[in-house]
């Protein structure tokens, strides 16, 4: 007896959520479809009843957080120099799916640095420019309302944004490859410094050191 359209759907369902956790923490290469559909508890057999490939699967894995991500969230809370901090260093957060958080796009930059596959790459490029533009709304919002020590200018603003992303990412591919969770943090609160002086601000913790409230799990 064929399965129902229901039966399909939840078992499409059951394989992106597999997906999308297997991926957020590992990246596409070290992935197989074999680990996915064991984690769904599903045949290998079905996978291409619902895919064409992996590829296509990571594809959809992406799109799929785009509405949850908590980046995405973050973007529309209230506009303040604290508010865009924990912007930018939540992405760390992303990572971490044993501390209850969902996974967003984000992590594209951060476990696919390097991978040669073309799709790959090109949903690694759509990811930092969503991600830069991102920065540059909340920047410039911010410089009209004189909440940042410098005037709202598109170039200026589209520099500091690369170089924030330049610092987080490189801060949580570092920190990623560490073993010592001491040394890790010392990584991530050293970025979110680097940031906070880019933007000429503090977030009003000891001697302008940042909290590390903005980089641990919440």
């Amino acid at each position: 007896m064929p399965y129902s359209a229901n039966h399909k759907a939840k078992s499409r369902e059951r394989i992106l959520k597999s997906a999308i956790e297997l991926f957020s923490r590992q990246g596409f290469e070290k992935v197989s479809i074999g680990q996915i559909m064991k984690l769904a508890k599903l045949t290998h057999g079905a996978f291409y009843a619902h895919f064409a490939s992996k590829e296509a699967l990571y594809h959809a894995s992406v799109r799929e957080t785009l509405e949850s991500s908590r980046a995405a969230r973050l973007v529309k809370g209230p506009l303040s120099v604290q508010h865009l901090t924990e912007l930018v260093a939540n992405c760390w957060n992303l990572q971490e799916l044993e501390r209850k958080h969902k996974p967003g796009p984000e992590t594209v930059l951060f476990n696919e640095i390097g991978n040669q596959n073309a799709e790959v790459r090109t949903l690694f490029e759509a990811s930092y420019l969503r991600m830069k533009k991102m920065l540059e709304t909340r920047l410039i919002a911010l410089g009209r309302l004189k909440k940042l020590p410098f005037e709202p200018d598109r170039e200026v603003i589209a520099e500091k944004s690369r170089a924030i992303l330049a610092s987080l990412v490189g801060a949580v591919a570092i920190a990623k490859s560490l073993p010592g969770e001491q040394e890790r943090q010392h990584i991530l609160d050293a970025a979110q410094r680097n940031i906070l002086q880019m933007l000429g601000v503090n977030d009003g913790g000891p001697e302008g050191r940042p909290g590390r409230a903005h980089w641990a799990a919440q």
